[in-house]
């Protein structure tokens, strides 16, 4: 496992069930509190500690491998304790409309499944060709046997001990397709070519001269066949392809019903038709904006300060409108449809709200127990990377990246219009990168735990950038957890996220998080950022309450400000709680996505 083990701590969630009651008031807000209240109630709550054996109950800690840091095998979890912040325990009595803490309990693959699934057909890239010997292009066998398990209907394609080198992309295309190496530390692909001497040059959809191989693409990448194979005719015809779930001019679906008026934390919708619809099916949830950005203003919170907010000359934040989110169907009761994940936004007559197709998606697909080290090249400039990237997953769901290492390369992990993936134990390696880990393009729901951004062996150029654990472009309810970086920062390239969670992570802040001011805010509403150990004291948008709105900053370790110093986006309160401010590790629960998990599994078990 990659983390050490003082980030892998027992879990101490509150004794408290889910309630099923949706709040049908307005704004879902409370009123009458200000920044000053906050900071004291803060400090009034930080001042009281809460008896191991009071309200407090301990739960084990998902493990990798070996026990979690106070936790004995044979006796369980051992009681920690610690403070349980008013946020808590206002979340457990409305978990899923709580202004302040997003519900991200089903952030994940299968809903944050433990195990992934297997499949019983295997395939030996050897017998396609490949040949571990460090000198051989393996790309072409490798490819051949990914391409005959998805012609199968899905297949595990193993590559066993080795160094494996690979002169194009690994393609996983097809659905129920895992790429399963021996190990991060048995198997290798080096990669040898970059995605632009590959693919071709990959410009930038607002000109200049940068290259979108600095925020896209992987030379291991997963995405369905009819995305690729559009994306790669459109840039090497020099034109722009549209990333996402529904086409270059976002015109590749079709309407299967309207939708009617619902709240933001509701499992179901009433819909017009449910005809075209069947549990188990992926739908696509769109929200169209009007012309007074009403959608965006929800989005932010509501209020006197988006309301004020000049949205209309953000032209990079409005093209990633309309907001699509993509989710499976469970059940199908007449015209009531039930979700799989309550909904993550109001839906309002104004913007339009239907249901609808897309391109079809990845789904039930892995790169397991290997390293993608690139050759050893310079970094570049400031968003001119080449393109030796790591691993991508696009308009991919219930996929997932476990047991991965990426080394010398320009871009680590990626998520593109990707929703309730897994990336689990994953490294970030070598002589640095530009984004360690992205995820932009409206992608929802993903989760990464266990994961590790280390010191860089090779010391930056004055030229470059270094961000971290990245996230733009109205993507929601993504999580990040149990992470140690060594380097790197909470990074927003603005494009208005909302909704995402960080939480039990050490970090040694040294980033600078980027976007340009045409993507609008840094922060939509209800941010979370909850137990976060800042070894260096510096800050860097991980205290956020002068900055999110509806954000919840829990027991993070005091912070600095340094150079890049940013001023809030929305005038006014900003409705920003901060608790344990300077007592990381001494919140309760120490992990608020896993206290979440654990409530609905509570809830599920009753």
């Amino acid at each position: 496992m990659h983390m050490n083990n003082s980030l892998c701590a027992t879990i101490c969630g509150e004794r408290a069930d889910m309630s099923e009651a949706q709040d049908s008031k307005s704004g879902d807000r409370p009123t009458g509190v200000t920044r000053r209240g906050l900071l004291g109630s803060a400090v009034a709550v930080a001042s009281r500690a809460v008896a191991g054996g009071g309200p407090a109950a301990a739960a084990p800690a998902r493990r990798v491998d070996g026990p979690a840091h106070g936790q004995d095998r044979a006796r369980g979890p051992v009681q920690a304790p610690g403070r349980i912040p008013r946020l808590w325990r206002e979340f457990v009595h409305r978990p899923y409309t709580h202004p302040q803490i997003p519900y991200v309990g089903r952030a994940g693959c299968r809903g944050g499944a433990a195990r992934f699934p297997h499949h019983p057909r295997v395939l030996d890239v050897r017998d396609f060709g490949a040949r571990a010997d460090g000198a051989t292009d393996s790309a072409p066998a490798i490819n051949r046997a990914i391409a005959v398990a998805g012609r199968a209907g899905g297949g595990t394609v193993t590559i066993p001990p080795g160094i494996f080198r690979i002169d194009d992309v690994i393609r996983v295309g097809h659905s129920n397709v895992v790429l399963r190496g021996a190990g991060s530390g048995r198997t290798t692909l080096y990669a040898t070519r970059s995605l632009t001497e590959l693919i071709g040059v990959y410009g930038s959809r607002y000109g200049g001269d940068k290259s979108s191989w600095s925020w896209a693409g992987g030379l291991v990448w997963l995405a369905p066949e009819a995305r690729w194979n559009s994306l790669v005719a459109a840039i090497r015809a020099r034109a722009w392809p549209f990333e996402g779930w529904t086409g270059n001019r976002r015109d590749e679906w079709r309407t299967l019903t309207r939708v009617a008026p619902a709240r933001q934390g509701s499992w179901t919708v009433t819909v017009a038709d449910p005809a075209g619809l069947r549990p188990g099916a992926l739908v696509l949830l769109r929200l169209a904006d009007d012309p007074a950005h009403t959608l965006l203003e929800h989005m932010a919170g509501g209020g006197p300060g988006p309301e004020a907010y000049h949205w209309d000359d953000k032209t990079k934040l409005t093209s990633y409108v309309p907001y699509e989110w993509p989710v499976r169907i469970t059940r199908v009761h007449g015209r009531r449809v039930t979700l799989e994940r309550p909904l993550p936004l109001d839906v309002r007559p104004e913007w339009d709200p239907r249901l609808t197709t897309h391109v079809p998606e990845l789904t039930g697909s892995g790169v397991e127990g290997l390293t993608v080290e690139a050759v050893l090249t310079p970094q570049q400039p400031h968003l001119l990377d080449k393109g030796y990237n790591g691993v991508v997953l696009q308009c991919a769901y219930d996929c997932w990246v476990d047991d991965v290492t990426v080394r010398h390369v320009d871009n680590g992990f990626g998520l593109v219009a990707a929703s309730a993936c897994t990336l689990r134990r994953t490294r970030v390696a070598g002589r640095g990168s530009h984004h360690p880990y992205f995820c932009r393009e409206g992608s929802h729901d993903n989760l990464v735990e266990d994961f590790t951004v280390e010191e860089r062996t090779v010391p930056g150029r004055p030229d470059t950038q270094l961000h971290g654990i990245n996230v733009e472009g109205l993507s929601s309810y993504n999580v990040w957890s149990r992470g140690d970086m060594r380097m790197g920062t909470f990074d927003s390239h603005r494009g208005m996220p909302f909704a995402n969670v960080r939480t039990d992570i050490t970090v040694n802040n040294d980033g600078r998080h980027g976007g340009d001011a045409s993507a609008g805010p840094l922060f939509g509403a209800r941010f979370a950022h909850w137990n976060i150990r800042v070894v260096n004291g510096r800050a860097g948008l991980v205290k956020i309450d002068g900055l999110a709105p509806y954000s919840a900053t829990v027991g993070i370790d005091q912070v600095t400000e340094f150079d890049q110093i940013d001023v809030p986006d929305f005038t006014g309160d900003l409705h920003a709680r901060l608790e344990l401010y300077g007592a990381s590790d001494a919140v309760r629960p120490r992990n608020l996505h896993e206290a979440q998990r654990d409530l609905h599994e509570k809830r599920r078990g009753r």
